[in-house]
């Protein structure tokens, strides 16, 4: 008895297997892609490549044992780029093929149908050459480094010129604050946190104070005078 189950259960495998669709179509060439040569090793996969054939010399493909269902079709080649399909399987002997924009949904299904088998050819070639850049002096020179390298340049050639025309007072307070960011510097540098503290803590007058004029002096002497009279 478990034979005959055994030799059932085989030919209804092979019945399956015979019974399922295969989907025929082929490449044309054009003056895209003229032959297989430039084409070079391509597939057709349907959705994520379960199920594939190899492109022949003549451009023929063929995928075996594909079931009812609905399927995107695709061609995988290196320097070439070709239309995807929407291929709608009926059963093992009817199939429908229709035009297909990546990205959109299947469903509702396009009323245009196309002949099958699947025609396909090459729409585009891909350039993954990209030329160098050419030399841009504008470019480089709006760059933010090269602005700060001008402007500290523009800086240290023009500052003799601005100490030279700079009053006497404005000058000194220019220098005691030179030297002041200097210590500063030397503060950082050297890892003396106190120093730098004592120098950012530190009033930024330090000039003596001025003396009282003449007037005000004897202001105050009269308002002393009239406080003892009285």
């Amino acid at each position: 008895m478990a034979r005959p189950t055994v030799l059932f259960l085989l030919y209804s495998s092979l019945f399956v297997l015979t019974q399922a669709f295969e989907l025929n179509g082929k490449i044309s060439w054009n003056d895209v892609c003229p032959g297989y040569k430039q084409l070079g090793p391509a597939r057709v996969i349907l959705d994520t490549g379960e199920m594939s054939g190899s492109v022949m010399k003549d451009g023929s493909f063929s995928i075996p044992n594909v079931s009812a269902g609905t399927y995107v079709l695709s061609v995988l080649s290196h320097d070439h780029w070709f239309d995807q399909l929407r291929v709608d399987v009926q059963d093992e002997t009817t199939a429908e093929v229709r035009t297909y924009v990546a990205g959109t949904p299947l469903n509702p299904p396009s009323s245009f149908l196309l002949p099958y088998p699947v025609a396909l050819e090459a729409k585009g070639k891909y350039n993954y050459f990209v030329p160098p850049e050419s030399f841009n002096l504008m470019g480089m020179l709006g760059s933010p480094m090269m602005l700060i390298m001008i402007f500290g340049g523009a800086m240290v050639l023009g500052l003799p010129y601005l100490m030279k025309n700079m009053d006497p007072e404005s000058l000194a307070e220019f220098k005691e604050q030179q030297a002041k960011m200097s210590q500063m510097q030397n503060a950082m540098t050297s890892g003396d946190f106190k120093g730098l503290s004592a120098l950012m803590a530190a009033p930024e007058d330090n000039r003596p104070a001025q003396p009282v004029s003449n007037k005000a002096q004897g202001s105050g002497k009269n308002r002393g005078n009239k406080s003892r009279k009285h």
